[in-house]
């Protein structure tokens, strides 16, 4: 499997040593400086600053992004057909004022060549601060003291602060800081970095699109004492933004300044006679905004106040603020695994950078890298809503409510989108960043319409986990409607096979699993859909009884017929739900099961991951999976299935799971600590955890994995907490892995905050001020009222099924049923001759793969 860590711990422990809080790095090195540049970004959901030097360089990719600023530009298909997608969007590289160079005796502080005595990166996450110290010998002999601190702030979402000391401790030097705001979008940067989307190496769909045409147009920009600005148009999509730094100097030794400002440039020199022993500070305050129609000239206006107000209280203070909101966000975000300092480590980072996405998106959308890279070109996914909301609906529900309200915003295009595909209602594009779809391959993409029920299912959650009827009523309703209508014009009816019922269908569509695409019946699409219909049903009802000026208002909107609802509901009651009577597994779609076994356990590791290596037909023919389908489906929708048959899809589909996507793990994790692999369960988690930090699929550099780190939450909280919300319902069965000794995390339920301990003798739940709970813990029904604390025993944590679930189980099962089919790896052969299967060929005869059969291809 991609990405199986044998050890539970991936981390060079020498050079990032365990450390609860902080993310330490004791040495660098050149050999990952992409990957570092990334687990060390900075962000606050809006700005985000990769972990670049202040030196700038070297520099794997110079990066500076902000949420939504991006540029458009004309899909060209080698064949067009009739509502491919035309217009492509990617994230901008914006201008970069992360640049302060340090020169002694004008010799600069390069990590390519300096002679470094001293080396320490911490990434604070009680504080939201990063910092660097170097000690540095230069070659005249000066030994200096170089420290680094750079925040983005939480609370001011348009502010980075960067603070640069130089000491030089044993003699009297010439000390140069030049600090710098570069365009770095447009043309080569001389000293190495890459712009977004020129990476090294070949084809790789993850990495964000190059445009070669110059993308930002240079607008107002001017240098006045201390304050710089830049200011851009984009070419195309017509966005502005501007950046505003402020420069202070604060030291006792005398020094001089020195500017130049031209449209892709501005500096702002210090030039400082420095005496032994005294330090230079150099504090640098930048403000960015952006617009999509504002003129560049009054987003700089904008900077300029964001830069008077923060100074007229002080730099210490936005360090202080910036403290305290770390500490509100840990009161309710925290997971702590008693016991495990390294697991400890690494889930605090994937929070962090949740927040990092997440906390000041502000009615923007959570990009699948968010803030710290140009990977997937900093499109919007199914990822948010699936893998991110659940941690902020039960963390701090206004970030989710605000993801929420993007896709609201989104609805007009995804209306014009559906009709476009001869649907009713609305269809929301599969990746994008201004609502119009940018997907250039349908089959893996547009094909996706499950996104409609993943985007209803997180209201769906939203709603029940705060009871925030105000905003469903007022604009959620509008998305649960729209998509029910797709899937109602979607779907079809059809006889079953006795004719005694009608069933419906919906053909002609991908599931999450993209390694399997275009199919009639995809299991996670029908059942999601299934919910969506449903859900959309009972929502209108709801407030026809207990809203009736707000479903007056909706219906108007809308254009609701009242016969609606009795549709939507007679199609979830006919859904088709593919089963096997015969395996006794339920298949991801009508034909999976028809397809030979992908032999995953004898491809070489240097083929993985497979869409890297085969054409995209050539997997499509196996079954073999990318990322949990319908196993997803069995955790979001788990009340409509038994554990039988949570055991046997399971035991089916993990051994065809390549774990190619980072979106399976975490998945694979909630439900073998479900069915009872619980060493699994750890082993899949601990693949989550370590996702970016261990750099497991080898592209880290391209920015975090938002979706895997909000997915470490869900793992913990819902996997080896077994808390469930179904229907509302709010109940819990754990499954805490053998050498933890606790696991405790808070929740908010209706506005009552909730902390919740589990040891493997008992589960406790202390309520904070609010309305009485109702939950429940293995079929028992329980209430914690404000103030109180509750404690069930626990017997044991659930069933334990030894080792994991294996390609020969799947043979076996299906030899037993009589099905030809083998497990294979796809390989280069020539075919001579043509065999014929004949009833003297036993079924065991083909449990070897395709060597019996002259290895020629032939399928069942």
């Amino acid at each position: 499997m991609f990405a199986r860590i044998e050890a539970m711990d991936p981390m060079d422990r020498d050079r990032f040593p365990v450390d609860p809080w902080r993310l330490v790095e004791t040495a660098f090195s050149l050999d990952d400086i992409g990957v570092t540049e990334t687990l060390f970004a900075l962000g606050n959901g809006y700005l985000g600053l990769r972990g670049n030097h202040p030196e700038g360089r070297p520099a794997h990719e110079h990066g500076t992004f902000i949420n939504g600023f991006h540029e458009t530009f004309p899909i060209r298909h080698a064949e067009q057909a009739y509502g491919f997608a035309e217009v492509g969007q990617t994230i901008v590289n914006a201008p970069d004022a992360k640049v302060m160079r340090v020169y002694v005796d004008d010799e600069p502080l390069d990590f390519d060549t300096a002679d470094i005595r001293e080396y320490e990166r911490v990434l604070d996450m009680r504080t939201g601060v990063l910092t660097r110290h170097v000690r540095w010998m230069t070659p005249s002999g000066k030994d200096v003291v170089v420290d680094v601190d750079r925040m983005v702030s939480f609370e001011e979402k348009h502010l980075a602060i960067m603070r640069l000391t130089v000491t030089v401790l044993n003699s009297d030097a010439p000390v140069t800081v030049s600090c710098q705001l570069i365009n770095r979008q447009d043309g080569e940067d001389v000293y190495g970095g890459r712009a977004p989307g020129s990476g090294k190496g070949g084809f790789d769909p993850r990495k964000a699109e190059r445009i070669s045409e110059r993308v930002l147009q240079p607008q107002e920009y001017w240098q006045d004492g201390p304050r710089a600005a830049l200011s851009y148009r984009t070419t195309e999509s017509g966005m502005t933004v501007a950046v505003v730094a402020d420069h202070l100097i604060d030291t006792e030794n005398e020094y001089s300044e020195g500017t130049l400002t031209e449209p892709d440039i501005a500096k702002h020199v210090f030039q400082v006679q420095a005496r032994a022993g005294v330090p230079v500070t150099v504090t640098k305050l930048v403000s960015y905004h952006t617009s999509r129609g504002v003129p560049a000239r009054e987003l700089v206006d904008r900077g300029r106040r964001t830069l008077d107000r923060v100074e007229a209280v002080g730099v210490q203070t936005q360090y202080d603020r910036q403290a305290a909101w770390m500490a509100a966000f840990w009161e309710r975000s925290d997971v702590v695994i008693g016991g495990h300092d390294d697991l400890q480590q690494a889930t605090r980072w994937c929070l962090f950078q949740v927040a990092q996405a997440a906390a000041r998106a502000d009615g923007l959308g959570i990009p699948a890298k968010g803030v710290t890279g140009s990977g997937y070109s900093g499109h919007y996914f199914w990822d948010t809503e699936i893998y991110v909301l659940p941690f902020l609906v039960y963390t701090t529900p206004l970030w989710a409510r605000n993801a929420l309200r993007m896709r609201y915003l989104m609805l007009p295009a995804a209306r014009k989108r559906a009709v476009q595909l001869n649907e009713a209602g609305a269809l929301f594009p599969w990746r994008t960043i201004n609502g119009e779809e940018a997907s250039a391959y349908y089959a893996a993409g547009t094909a996706q319409y499950h996104i409609n029920a993943d985007v209803s299912f997180a209201l769906g959650k939203y709603v029940r986990a705060t009871g925030d009827d105000e905003f469903l009523y007022r604009e959620g309703v509008d998305i649960a409607v729209e998509t029910a209508r797709l899937w109602a014009t979607l779907g079809f009816w059809r006889y079953n096979e006795d004719g005694a019922s009608v069933v419906f269908h919906i053909h002609g569509v991908t599931g999450p699993d993209e390694y399997t695409t275009v199919v009639n019946d995809n299991l996670f699409t029908n059942v999601m859909a299934r919910y969506n219909l449903r859900f959309a049903a009972r929502v209108v009802r709801e407030m026809a009884d207990t809203a009736p000026h707000e479903y007056a208002a909706m219906v108007r909107r809308l254009g609701l017929d009242e016969g609606e609802p009795d549709a939507w509901d007679a199609a979830a009651e006919a859904m088709h739900i593919p089963y096997s009577d015969v395996l006794g597994i339920h298949p991801q779609d009508e034909v999976f099961l028809e397809r030979e076994v992908w032999d995953l356990e004898n491809t070489p590791p240097e083929q993985r991951p497979l869409f890297m290596h085969f054409h995209p037909l050539v997997i499509y023919r196996y079954q073999v999976l990318k990322q949990a389908d319908v196993v997803l489906a069995l955790y979001l929708q788990g009340n409509h299935f038994t554990d039988e048959e949570k055991l046997a899809d399971f035991k089916y589909y993990d051994p065809l799971t390549t774990g190619d996507s980072t979106l399976s793990a975490v998945v694979q994790a909630i439900l073998a600590a479900e069915v009872g692999y619980q060493k699994l369960a750890l082993e899949y988690f601990a693949q989550s955890i370590f996702v970016d930090l261990g750099d497991l699929h080898h592209n880290a550099a391209d920015g975090v994995h938002v979706a895997s780190a909000g997915g470490v939450w869900t793992a913990l909280v819902a996997g080896f907490g077994g808390m469930r919300d179904h229907c509302g319902e709010l109940s819990f069965d754990p499954r805490l892995p053998a050498d933890w000794p606790s696991l405790s995390f808070p929740l908010h339920w209706r506005g009552t905050p909730l902390q919740v301990t589990i040891t493997r003798s008992e589960f406790t739940v202390v309520a904070g001020e609010g309305e009485p709970v109702l939950f429940s813990v293995r079929g028992g029904d329980y209430e914690v009222a404000g103030g109180e604390t509750v404690t069930v025993a626990l017997a044991g944590q659930g069933p334990v099924i030894a080792g994991r679930p294996t390609l020969e189980d799947i043979v076996e099962l299906l030899r037993e049923h009589g099905i030809l089919l083998s497990a294979s790896v796809p390989s280069v052969t020539v075919t001579t001759t043509i065999p014929v299967i004949t009833d003297s060929i036993a079924v065991s005869d083909l449990a070897g793969g395709r060597e019996e059969l002259g290895n020629t291809g032939v399928d069942s």
